[in-house]
């Protein structure tokens, strides 16, 4: 029984040592006065640094890297004496402040329980670790004792107020939270910082933010700086993510800002000489060119801008400033071009129903203009930055709305991107659980509610979760069905295959009106843009050396989710070349060109007269649809009136024959309405060039 006894009696004294405060003094370290030497000289000198960076936390200000050269003097002392609360309070602080949040929860509990008096601050930021632990009525309870015990009138009160907010609304979301996936998307992440997701509207390109280990030097405090980096979506897998090529990355923080709809342009920032500004940069073949830095209007002299956003028409850029004279850190601005040709921008100008009294961060504007996602520190949010939304109405926007849980936590969430169905987005977050500091997440959203059943099995093929019974159905989360297409691929050669760069237009053939212009990529052929839904599109691809290319197709009104994915092979002008004229329309039985056709056909003008020793044969075929006799009668009359067109466009006669096919020639089976369309059709022949 003495054995026990004794067992449990030195159990008893080791509890209390490790309970024990334990002051960096020479009564308690007699044998190592050489080690308390250094780790009190550590503390002193992390204090300088600590001091600067809550300094400039309390005034909304950005603290550099003072934190983390304050915690690595810290930790050099921790390992001399891990049972000092001071310290461990001092640590916790550092990485609640950093993008390591979570690392700050065992150290500041540590420092609660060894001496809660250790500092002022101590319930503050005691409250701040049992928040970020979604243990937000404690939480409450040590924010209430730290306004208790603290009676200057300073602006230290709003962040209290906040925080206290921010406890009661998370623990309201964590009770209901959205239809919605979180999934850590592993392949793109490290065990450092990785963020600022930027995904293509089809979402099979995805650029992003990190500080993982490259070529260049550390900083002072052994960390490497942001390089901008690249992914492709392939068969539903990332793959190994590579650093963008071109002249993007530098030596100093390059941070990712928002890829352009098309996928053509980027806006980023950089860190030059203490001053961040922001670039932009264009994918020309395979590399992007060297940045340029926005004018003054947007990248001022005087005080720092991030995180630029594209708007939908492409006449403005939205982005933060820290202005100076004003203690509501980064703010939301906006500057609109007078003239894309000259993009003469105009001075900037505040949103004022978008700001908080704390940092606003990343925004991204939708295809359609209609909402805008921002993240901040303030307003309605969990903790840290959360992802807002924003209503456009009659010019204004609204006050920004919460997403929700589990998009929004009580760490920081930040940076969002979708894709153009809206069904997935990507985010930034420094979460409990990743692999590094931020890492990157996939939102999959679950669409409206469904009805209940007693069994079911959820078979989310999007989430990486393993599919679950559910005997409830959770809240919805509305989604907002956008009626976009996104038209994508790419233009080769038909006879070697090679990517050939060529001009794209778009056409609403009802109107007639040229949508857009754009120019595929000189090295890959690849192409992307979005589609309103509700229109005929009149397609035309033209190179130099090749006969145009075009087609038409349909989008109906509410139609979501759609993708166009074309090869388009281009044919050289040699003899014997044919194409078919897809946007050239007859009414039914009948020979009279439509109005909706005269795009199409001055594009053939413009060939005619472009190469003047070229001779062609206008083509007309039918289905099998009929009489024989009929249908060689109509073709032959869809060619002439074709040929007809082109003569009073001024192309000399003798440069022209026309000739009807009928049924004789089909190009795909006359058995289905499908094969029956792709017959009906209009061609030309090059006969002599």
């Amino acid at each position: 029984m003495t054995k026990y006894l004794l067992i449990n009696l030195n159990l008893l004294l080791f509890s209390l040592v490790y309970s024990q405060n334990i002051d960096f003094k020479n009564s308690n370290f007699k044998n190592d006065k050489e080690g308390l030497k250094q780790a009190i000289k550590a503390i002193k000198n992390g204090d300088e640094f600590f001091k600067i960076a809550n300094e400039a936390i309390f005034q909304v200000k950005n603290p550099g890297l003072n934190y983390e050269l304050a915690l690595n003097e810290y930790l050099k002392a921790q390992e001399f004496n891990n049972n000092n609360a001071l310290n461990n309070f001092k640590i916790g602080v550092c990485y609640i402040n950093s993008t390591y949040r979570h690392k700050g929860i065992s150290y500041l509990y540590k420092a609660e329980k060894l001496d809660p008096n250790c500092n002022p601050f101590m319930q503050y930021y005691f409250g701040r670790a049992l928040q970020l632990d979604n243990k937000f009525s404690d939480a409450i309870k040590a924010f209430e004792t730290f306004e208790d015990n603290y009676r200057k009138a300073d602006n230290f009160k709003k962040f209290v107020s906040m925080h206290k907010k921010e406890c009661k609304l998370a623990r309201g979301a964590l009770q209901n939270p959205i239809r919605a996936w979180i999934d850590n998307v592993i392949e793109l992440n490290s065990p450092q910082n990785d963020y600022a997701p930027s995904i293509s509207t089809d979402g099979g390109e995805l650029i992003f933010t990190s500080d993982r280990p490259n070529n260049h030097d550390t900083n002072i405090t052994g960390s490497y700086d942001k390089d901008i980096y690249y992914s492709t979506n392939i068969n539903r897998k990332w793959n190994s993510p590579k650093q963008l090529q071109g002249g993007v990355n530098t030596e100093s923080d390059d941070v990712s800002n928002n890829i352009s709809y098309d996928g053509t342009k980027l806006l980023f920032h950089r860190e030059d000489e203490g001053q961040f500004d922001i670039y932009e940069t264009t994918l020309v073949g395979a590399s992007w060119t060297n940045p340029k830095k926005l004018p003054f209007q947007i990248s001022s002299k005087r005080a720092n801008e991030v995180y630029a956003a594209y708007s939908d028409d492409g006449w403005s850029i939205y982005f933060n400033r820290d202005n100076e004279n004003r203690s509501n850190g980064f703010e939301v601005m906006y500057s609109s071009m007078q003239s894309k040709i000259k993009e003469n921008y105009m001075a900037a100008q505040m949103i004022s129903t978008v700001n908080s009294k704390f940092n606003e961060g990343p925004i991204y504007i939708t295809l359609d203009g209609s909402k805008m996602y921002i993240a901040s520190e303030g307003g309605d949010s969990y903790g840290g930055y959360d992802i807002f939304i924003s209503e456009r109405a009659q010019g204004s926007w609204s006050k920004p709305i919460n997403m929700g849980y589990p998009i929004n936590t009580p760490y920081d969430d930040f940076f969002f991107s979708e894709t153009a169905n809206s069904k997935f987005a990507y985010i930034a977050s420094n979460r409990k659980g990743g692999l590094g500091g931020y890492d990157i997440y996939k939102v999959t959203f679950w669409g409206p509610e469904k009805t209940p059943v007693t069994i079911a099995e959820n078979y989310l093929l999007a989430s990486t979760l393993s599919p679950i019974k559910d005997n409830s159905i959770e809240s919805t989360v509305t989604i907002n069905k956008k009626s976009f297409t996104v038209f994508k691929g790419l233009t080769k050669d038909a006879m070697t295959k090679l990517p050939v760069q060529s001009s794209i237009e778009i056409t609403d053939n009802t109107t007639g009106k040229l949508i857009e212009t754009f120019t595929t990529n000189s090295s890959t052929g690849k192409f992307i843009i979005t589609l309103p839904s509700g229109k005929n599109y009149g397609i035309a691809v033209k190179a130099e050396g090749y006969l145009f290319h075009s087609e038409n197709f349909d989008i109906p009104n509410g139609s979501v989710d759609n993708l166009v994915n074309k090869i388009i092979e281009l044919k050289n002008i040699t003899i014997g070349n044919k194409i078919a004229l897809r946007n050239i329309f007859f009414d039914t039985g009948k020979s009279n060109l439509r109005p909706e056709s005269n795009t199409e056909l001055d594009r053939l003008v413009k060939l005619m007269k472009d190469v003047p020793e070229l001779k062609i044969e206008i083509s007309g075929h039918t289905d099998n649809t009929g009489s024989a006799k009929l249908n060689n009668s109509l073709s032959q009359d869809r060619a002439q009136a074709v040929v007809n067109y082109l003569k009073s466009k001024s192309i000399s006669p003798n440069r022209m024959t026309a000739k009807g096919y009928g049924s004789s020639m089909p190009i795909a089976s006359n058995k289905t309405s499908e094969g029956r369309q792709e017959n009906r059709r209009t061609e030309f022949e090059i006969k002599e060039n």
